[in-house]
């Protein structure tokens, strides 16, 4: 690879502002859902612990928004920076999900989070309740949208080619809202968001119990991400089974890639290895900790089922497609970089079953009938944890992506081919250095911002209504300064 590859340049760039951008996605979806929950709690039972619950998480959500929202801008600028051959191709079926992420979910979103931030003490309490939940929902719609655009460089659907062969033209935008792939990821990544956002709730409350202090809203705090946590681990579960099954079905050498399976094998030489010990491309194993039939059941919920293998594969793409052999060369010219589908695959499933069980041994020894106090070690665990079903979602996402390769949209376009043909790699080391250090600057303010909330705690309780003041008022007014 040269230093300079205008290609190799581009894809790290890409690559990293979008694994940093994604750093804030799941936060700000599965934040949004807690603080409507504390919300509506408040507003259901009227106890000021929810309301403060809400004001804490309140400001981590809204921090956090801010700075996705400045960090996805950049994401939109590469599609005509370095990527405008892919962009001229597929910009009539990728751009209409995108159109609708744009101009429909995220102002919807925005303005309701506008409403809730500056409705505290001009709405009804009911009314400025709706408005986050309202907020929350727009947030969802646009991860659909985004989804469904990325499903469809999995599993193209809803189009046609032009008559010059030079570009996808949509065709039927119901078939790309409904791709099978975007059905199945998008509750995996929902599940995957709420993941992370328990593990914040967890880490925080941690942080202010090992310190004894702010027992009365940090015990509940706890206990709901705790349970939120593992709930959400179940849907990561089973909403990730049914992914493997339409990624079978749609991308079969992605599955492969994930167990270095080299050669077909079927139910008990199907099986799957927890940890293997060899080559990081999986050609020379010395060891493994293999589940027979295990593969099988994931490919296709049948343990005697026949999984095809890497070699069969690209043999089968190599008769269907041999302009674009011809033009990748190699041995394997379809398959991907096995060690990082292998390694990240586990690597995924592996940080979000830690995750789960952190909250599964602090449920039992946070319960009330617990003898003995909780001991310090328990809470740095629970704190440090926090970085996991993130982790576990960056990996996850290398894995759907790197696992792609060598197709920017599969069976229709190369990655090479995407590139833009008339941009030098000097100006994109420029831009990808420039956005690196933007990006790490922007990553210092973030924490800093979220760990003084985190630190400062939840707000002192708002004082009771004077006497002869109307209740209805008294309770709608929250300052708006808190925020």
């Amino acid at each position: 690879m040269e230093f300079l590859d205008p290609l190799a340049l581009a894809r790290w760039q890409f690559g990293l502002t979008t694994l940093y951008h994604y750093l804030f996605v799941p936060l700000t979806l599965g934040m949004g859902l807690v603080v409507a929950i504390f919300q509506s709690a408040w507003v259901r039972t009227g106890n000021t612990k929810w309301l403060q619950l809400t004001r804490l998480f309140g400001k981590i959500f809204l921090i956090n928004f801010a700075m996705g929202v400045v960090t996805g801008i950049v994401q939109e600028f590469q599609f005509g920076m370095n990527w405008s051959a892919y962009s001229r191709f597929v910009g009539d079926v990728f751009g209409a999900p995108l159109a609708f992420e744009g101009l429909l979910a995220f102002f919807f979103e925005a303005t309701f989070i506008g409403l809730w931030i500056f409705g505290w003490d001009r709405l009804s309490k009911k009314l400025h309740l709706a408005t986050i939940w309202m907020a929350w929902i727009g947030a969802v719609l646009s991860a659909y949208f985004i989804l469904a655009a990325n499903s469809f460089m999995q599993n193209p659907v809803g189009y046609q080619m032009a008559e010059d062969g030079g570009r996808a033209e949509l065709i039927d935008i119901g078939a790309v809202l409904t791709n099978r792939v975007v059905l199945a990821t998008f509750p995996h990544t929902m599940f995957a968001a709420l993941m992370f956002a328990a593990a914040v709730v967890i880490a925080i409350a941690a942080w202010h119990l090992a310190r004894n202090q702010h027992f009365d809203t940090m015990r509940p705090a706890l206990r709901f991400g705790m349970w939120m946590m593992l709930l959400s681990f179940v849907g990561v579960a089973i909403s990730g089974d049914q992914l493997g099954l339409q990624m079978v079905a749609t991308q079969p050498m992605k599955m492969a890639a994930a167990e270095a399976l080299y050669d077909t094998a079927c139910g008990a030489d199907a099986s799957f290895s927890l940890f293997s010990l060899g080559t990081p491309d999986g050609t020379s194993e010395i060891w493994s900790l293999r589940v027979p039939y295990l593969l099988a059941f994931l490919s296709e919920h049948d343990l005697n089922a026949c999984v095809q293998g890497i070699n069969d594969l690209n043999a089968e793409y190599t008769q269907n497609w041999p302009a674009f052999a011809d033009q990748l060369g190699g041995e394997l010219p379809f398959a991907p970089v096995i060690w990082v589908t292998y390694w990240s695959f586990r690597w995924m499933m592996g940080f979000g079953a830690a995750a789960a069980l952190v909250s599964v041994v602090g449920l039992w020894i946070t319960r009330k009938k617990a003898k003995r106090a909780v001991p310090q070690w328990a809470w740095r665990v629970a704190i440090w944890s926090a970085p996991l079903p993130l982790l576990g979602s960056l990996v996850g996402w290398v894995f759907t992506e790197m696992g792609r390769q060598p197709w920017i949209v599969f069976g229709l376009m190369l990655t090479e081919d995407g590139v833009s043909p008339s941009v030098p790699g000097w100006n994109v080391l420029i831009s990808l250095v420039a956005f690196t250090l933007i990006y790490a600057v922007l990553a210092v303010v973030e924490f800093g911002l979220i760990l003084k909330a985190a630190r400062k705690g939840p707000d002192p309780i708002p004082p009771e209504p004077g006497e002869g003041e109307d209740p209805e008022s008294a309770d709608m007014h929250v300052p708006t300064t808190v925020y």
